[in-house]
């Protein structure tokens, strides 16, 4: 007898499993400072009655100058690997991560797009469809810093106003120290303040801060997305006097007027 048993996914990773809410690096520059999810999306989560959220993979895109080190910071998140001889990316290449998020599982698509002019109206194609756009620079390269605002330009172009949440992240914290450092971040949060962005510092060769920026990515846009999935199913529902109304006017013998229910959009 064949069973009916759906075969059970393999179980995520321990640090994949995000049960409260990931801090922010500074609250100079961060999207919020709740340390909760939503009220609505805690209750979702607790239903599970969290629509496609859990089933559909949700869209990263990580843009930035060439060798800032996008793809070292994809990988040490990914693979926990950090090799100091990448080659440059060509095109566009991505990884799938697995999350359980407050009892629900959620995954992120992670594009890592190529750095290089030539190659920037390929990328572009794949910008579309963003719940979240990473802006990478180098610390120590300021110049790397002030090119974020176009490669954030180009990527908002392609997606609807509002649908993505943005990080601006500082690549190779391990090479600055002291002043220089902090006189690095400091320009990093103000122009994250200007692009309405959430800055991160981080390290793909040591480490340091990436498990902590991509639990916090997944987090905020699985907040968005399952906000997005409540509102879409709350506009699509019919509301008490959407029903066709009778507008009789005149004598009996007229023709009556009947308008038609006004049609329902789904966002």
């Amino acid at each position: 007898m064949k069973s009916t048993l759906r075969p059970l996914r393999p179980p995520v990773s321990r640090d994949r499993i995000i049960a409260s809410f990931p801090k922010w690096y500074t609250p100079d520059a961060c999207l919020q400072l709740k340390e909760l999810f939503h009220g609505q999306v805690s209750s979702a989560c607790e239903r599970r009655d969290t629509g496609t959220v859990g089933l559909r993979l949700s869209k990263v895109v990580v843009v930035g100058d060439l060798y800032v080190g996008k793809t070292s910071l994809i990988h040490r998140f990914c693979k926990n690997v950090f090799d100091r001889d990448y080659k440059a990316t060509i095109g566009v290449d991505f990884e799938i991560e697995r999350f359980e998020i407050a009892g629900v599982p959620y995954s992120l698509q992670i594009w890592d797009t190529a750095g290089q002019e030539k190659f920037k109206c390929i990328a572009s194609a794949y910008y579309r469809g963003a719940q979240a756009i990473i802006t990478a620079f180098d610390l120590s390269d300021v110049q790397t810093l002030e090119h974020t605002r176009q490669w954030l330009e180009d990527a908002l172009r392609e997606n609807e106003p509002g649908s993505s949440i943005i990080f601006l992240v500082g690549t190779k914290k391990d090479l600055l120290s002291g002043a220089a450092c902090a006189q690095a971040e400091t320009e990093a949060v103000r122009l994250a303040n200007e692009m309405q962005a959430e800055f991160w510092a981080v390290s793909a060769k040591t480490g340091e801060n990436v498990q902590a920026l991509f639990s916090r990515v997944a987090a905020l846009a699985f907040e968005h997305s399952v906000l997005q999935e409540l509102e879409r199913r709350s506009s699509a529902r019919p509301q008490v006097g959407d029903a066709g109304l009778i507008r009789m006017e005149g004598c009996p013998s007229e023709a009556q007027e009947t308008e038609r229910p006004t049609s329902l959009r789904c966002c």
